[in-house]
């Protein structure tokens, strides 16, 4: 009888603990094997955290783009100032070279009246040196209108392509 009483034994201490296999289960099936019964329902307050969470995240992204932004924004003013200064400064720069350029030619201008003034009266002299200088002027010309027509023709074959 004690063979019997054994098992009946086993069979009551493998029920009254709560996690011992059920009858006829090893451990390892019994892990397997859910039950739905004894399992409590996840709370919403899970999602409700990791949905908190991905709001502050979003928030804290939205907010360091924010920031990003104006970062950016103040650093193209700053360039920008700083482009103009040197714009302006290369500006005065290029107005006084021109400045400096046309007196030159005023310079070379006298120079050559003067030195043609023996060979010919002074009104020939300034006669040579003013007709010199206007067939200069009329070739420049003469080259800005070929390439103001050279432009007018790139826009003009945009359109009708």
């Amino acid at each position: 009888m004690r063979d019997e009483e054994q098992p009946d034994r086993l069979g009551e201490d493998a029920n009254s603990h709560p996690d011992a296999a059920p009858a006829g289960l090893s451990p390892v099936e019994s892990e397997a094997v859910p039950d739905d019964a004894d399992t409590p329902l996840p709370d919403n307050t899970d999602d409700d955290e990791f949905s908190e969470s991905l709001t502050e995240e979003i928030a804290a992204l939205i907010d360091d783009g924010r920031t990003y932004a104006e970062a950016e924004l103040a650093f193209q003013k700053r360039r920008a100032g700083l482009a103009g200064r040197k714009v302006g400064g290369a500006l005065i720069f290029a107005i006084l070279a021109l400045i400096l350029l046309h007196l030159m030619f005023i310079a070379l201008a006298v120079g050559m009246v003067i030195a043609l003034e023996p060979l010919v009266t002074i009104w020939g002299a300034i006669g040579i040196v003013v007709g010199v200088l206007l067939l200069g002027v009329i070739g420049l010309l003469l080259l800005v209108r070929s390439n103001a027509l050279g432009l007018v023709a790139l826009f003009m074959g945009d359109d009708e392509a």
